[in-house]
């Protein structure tokens, strides 16, 4: 099968090839699961507990697809899964399938890994209507079971929602994967595999919280505050507050991170270490000093504070967002305890609120984007499967710019554009933005 992917065969052809039982991936071992206990983070090598292994494929249900994967990326779930914290992902797959038998399948000795995939369907299950083996295909995170009513509704909502690649087995950092059909999603034809893979889980993320009426609902010209503005999620709100006409703030933590966000358009751009004082933003000073930083070039606070980060942060972000402002949230890379002044958010009417991945059609909106070209991978860097922890660590020590990429059945990087003219359209320098200054730097 493998060779006939990489051939270009047709849909009919692939179908008539022999189906993989078993795909090499990237994983993490059960076995492992204590390998960290009572260790700082800071003397954490999640390069100890990531492995490329062969595992057992399980036939496919009706309403599944089986992916040739190309290409895929990091996300800092990964990094969680890798350091089994907060939880070990294990638990989380052994309770799914307590809950749900189909989930079963799932559970194993090894987890496979990843959230982000671009590739190519080779089997699809029963059931499996809108899709055919031979399309090329970027995965939805969102694994749920479309005959809840509170699917219909907001895939998010349901309980049975889960991250793939994170909460299920058979993830995205593989040779092959399994997928619902409604996690999928057309390739946008100009990019390449690695391109399209980076993408998914991190825009999605970004649209939900910022443009989707679920999340800030920002507007033309609302101010954006947008913590770490290079990284995965900040590269996708970054783009996507310039798009919706809004005056961008973005907050990173090197001079090369701040060049970056320039290029992507942050009309304010301030180094987190130029925060005067030994506390920094944990202390009232050194709010008080990014507040009139951002008042002194806007005259006015933010409408909106993009927030990632957590701990570090949050409190700056409920102390800065403006009267009636919203701080919104999708996760806490640094340290789920939150501590914030709370008297700045009730009496000032400003509202946290509190988002998660995407649902299928926020999803679709925000890869449809990407097909106009209005959104630019925010790919920087890329490595070959066998080398993905290192690119893992990377993530997890905040080493790079944006997604870190990973070719996985694509032979080299470059492959897979369907539609040349289209990308001859796009500055070259859009769309290697981040590359670009990524090897630079390397050099």
């Amino acid at each position: 099968m493998t060779q006939a992917v990489l051939s270009g065969l047709s849909g009919k052809e692939l179908a008539r090839c022999a189906a993989p039982t078993s795909t090499l991936g990237l994983v993490i071992r059960r076995s492992d699961e204590s390998l960290f206990e009572g260790a700082d983070d800071s003397d954490i090598d999640v390069r100890k507990t990531l492995h490329v292994e062969e595992v057992p494929l399980p036939e496919l249900a009706p309403d599944e697809a089986l992916i040739a994967v190309m290409a895929s990326a990091v996300n800092y779930n990964t990094v969680w899964s890798a350091t089994f914290r907060p939880v070990s992902t294990f638990r989380l797959i052994d309770r799914s399938a307590r809950e749900d038998q189909g989930l079963t399948r799932h559970v194993m000795d090894r987890h496979v890994l990843g959230s982000d995939a671009a590739g190519v369907i080779v089997r699809v299950g029963a059931s499996v209507r809108h899709w055919r083996v031979g399309d090329h295909v970027v995965v939805s995170t969102l694994h749920a079971d479309e005959q809840d009513p509170a699917t219909q509704w907001d895939g998010m909502l349901s309980a049975s929602q889960r991250a793939w690649g994170y909460e299920t087995n058979f993830g995205g950092l593989a040779h092959y994967s399994i997928v619902k059909s409604t996690q999928l999603l057309p390739k946008p034809a100009h990019l390449t595999w690695e391109e399209a893979a980076c993408n998914t889980l991190c825009l999605m993320t970004a649209y939900r919280m910022l443009i989707s009426d679920r999340g800030a609902r920002v507007k033309l010209g609302d101010l954006v505050l947008i913590w770490g503005a290079t990284g995965g999620l900040g590269v996708y709100a970054t783009q996507l507050a310039k798009a919706a006409g809004c005056q961008v703030i973005g907050v990173v933590s090197d001079a090369r991170k701040a060049r970056v966000a320039r290029a992507l358009g942050c009309d304010l751009v301030i180094d987190r270490h130029d925060v005067p004082g030994p506390d920094g933003l944990a202390s009232l000073a050194g709010r008080r000093w990014l507040g009139s930083r951002i008042r002194d070039r806007f005259g006015e606070d933010p409408h909106c504070v993009f927030e990632h980060v957590g701990r570090p942060t949050f409190g700056a972000s409920v102390f800065l967002a403006r009267r009636g402002g919203t701080i919104v949230t999708c996760g806490s890379s640094g340290g789920y305890a939150h501590d914030y002044d709370n008297r700045h958010l009730w009496t000032n009417l400003k509202r946290i609120v509190g988002s998660h991945g995407a649902n299928y059609q926020e999803a679709t909106e925000a890869n449809r984007l990407v097909s106009l070209g209005r959104v630019m991978p925010g790919l920087s860097e890329v490595h070959p499967l066998l080398k993905a922890a290192e690119g893992v660590h990377r993530v997890h020590r905040n080493l790079h710019l944006g997604k870190v990429g990973v070719l996985c059945l694509a032979p080299s990087a470059g492959l897979g554009v369907t539609d040349p003219e289209f990308r001859a359209g796009i500055p070259a320098e859009r769309l290697r933005l981040l590359r670009s200054d990524a090897e630079a730097a390397g050099s």
